[in-house]
């Protein structure tokens, strides 16, 4: 019996003995009239235990069978569901096998079992973040993580995550390479499903943003002073989309994101480890088909204004024009230009006046082929086989070819060659003697 079943008995004895009323016993209790007439007839009959609940001791109608505990246990130890946490494993033994148990109730398993440790809780320094954007489509956060998404099982992927600052509605998509064309590519497909954001909000990686070269020993100018630097492939699309991009000067300033990655290397992680998930389309059709929608369907919130910021695609705007790569080339005398050491002419039809000399747009599109553009309109190119460079050969014009000046290093070593050719060629002093000078070109007898 507790110190509060003795209180209540208190009472309810005074209220027995008539030395208070039960309106005021039920006062004190804060019980009602007639629960307190139910616990006077209690206490008659069954003595000072009436104010002691029926059920105590006795076990939960709810509580868990042992056969489910075992289950939920041996499913726990299993090697690759080794990391996982008491909220991660509650959902995936209710979706994947059927074994439904509470996240807190699971969790004081795990650390019976040893699979789970308690941590003590802490009081973090209190940080004001900032307020989330009041529209969906007035602010997307853009962003790539680098990360062992397949833990070994395959090749290096890189995860691009577009998410909405106001209802953090997320879009990515797994890729080989965190490249211009492989974010284009994310690009297309969210305007296509969701039309034209007011801004995006990135990083200042070298895909959004050119940055001038400094030397090593100087130093670099203030922003104020810098020189206008032409845009990357990625801000023109977005200029001529009008799109305003903006750049977050730390991981910090873009949290939505970076803790979005968070999540996924917990969670998408051990769930496609689960799927066996082995190769790009595979960890594609998992983030498509079970990340992204629980995502959407649990993770997101609801703007603070129904309005919808996105604008629509209009006919002025061409997306495989935009989202390509756009290179400027100088048209030569013969009406040809050279892409990627290739050779292309103009078609006779589309040549206009002053298009010698001139620049025209080409675009690399997504879908590997080309454009090529000039004062809006679009021409017709082929290739053609450059011409090989023929090497004249040499004529004898008659002309001295100046020879090369001799260095006095070499002089001095032709001088004492010539010495050392000179004594060591000579006949000796008594071969000399011995020879006949009678002998002569006159006399040769």
């Amino acid at each position: 019996m507790t110190q509060r079943d003795r209180d209540r008995l208190v009472v309810l004895k005074k209220a027995e003995k008539k030395l208070i009323r039960q309106k005021q016993a039920a006062a004190e209790l804060q019980l009602t009239e007639r629960q307190v007439r139910r616990l006077l007839k209690r206490l008659k009959a069954e003595g000072d235990k009436a104010v002691v609940h029926a059920l105590r001791g006795r076990s939960s109608n709810r509580q868990l069978s042992q056969e489910v505990r075992q289950k939920a246990m041996t499913i726990l130890s299993l090697p690759e569901w080794k990391g996982f946490g008491p909220t991660l494993a509650s959902y995936h033994l209710a979706k994947d096998h059927e074994v439904r148990i509470g996240r807190e109730a699971l969790r004081q398993m795990m650390i019976g079992a040893g699979l789970w440790s308690a941590k003590k809780q802490k009081i973090d320094d209190v940080h004001v973040w900032r307020p989330r954007r009041s529209c969906r489509g007035e602010l997307v956060q853009w962003d790539t993580s680098e990360h062992d998404w397949l833990e070994g099982r395959g090749g290096k992927l890189y995860l691009i995550s577009m998410i909405d600052d106001a209802t953090s509605e997320l879009v990515a998509q797994f890729v080989p390479s965190d490249s211009t064309e492989e974010n284009l590519r994310l690009l297309r497909r969210y305007l296509e499903s969701n039309g034209r954001p007011v801004a995006f909000y990135t990083d200042k990686a070298s895909l959004f943003q050119t940055a001038p070269k400094v030397a090593r020993d100087k130093k670099a100018l203030p922003q104020e002073e810098q020189q206008t630097m032409p845009p990357t492939q990625i801000g023109r699309a977005l200029q001529e989309l009008q799109i305003v991009w903006i750049a977050a000067h730390s991981p910090q300033a873009k949290g939505r994101v970076e803790r979005q990655f968070g999540t996924a290397q917990d969670r998408l992680v051990k769930g496609m480890r689960l799927a066996g998930v082995s190769t790009l389309e595979e960890a594609n059709r998992y983030l498509n088909e079970e990340f992204l929608p629980w995502w959407n369907e649990n993770l997101t919130v609801v703007p603070a204004s129904a309005a919808n910021a996105h604008r629509a695609l209009g006919p002025e705007h061409d997306l495989a024009s935009s989202l390509s790569q756009v290179e400027k080339r100088q048209v030569s005398p013969d009406y040809t230009i050279r892409i990627k050491g290739r050779l292309y002419r103009i078609a006779p039809k589309c040549i206009q006046p002053g298009m010698r000399g001139d620049t025209v747009r080409v675009e690399l599109r997504l879908d590997g082929s080309m454009a090529v553009g000039f004062k809006s309109k679009w021409l017709e190119v082929t290739e053609c086989d450059i011409p090989s460079k023929r090497v004249a050969p040499k004529q004898d014009s008659g002309v001295a070819v100046p020879k090369r000046k001799i260095t006095t290093a070499e002089r001095t070593k032709a001088w004492r060659d010539s010495n050392h050719k000179l004594f060591t060629g000579s006949p000796k002093r008594n071969a000399a003697a011995s020879v006949n000078r009678t002998q002569t070109r006159d006399n040769p007898d």
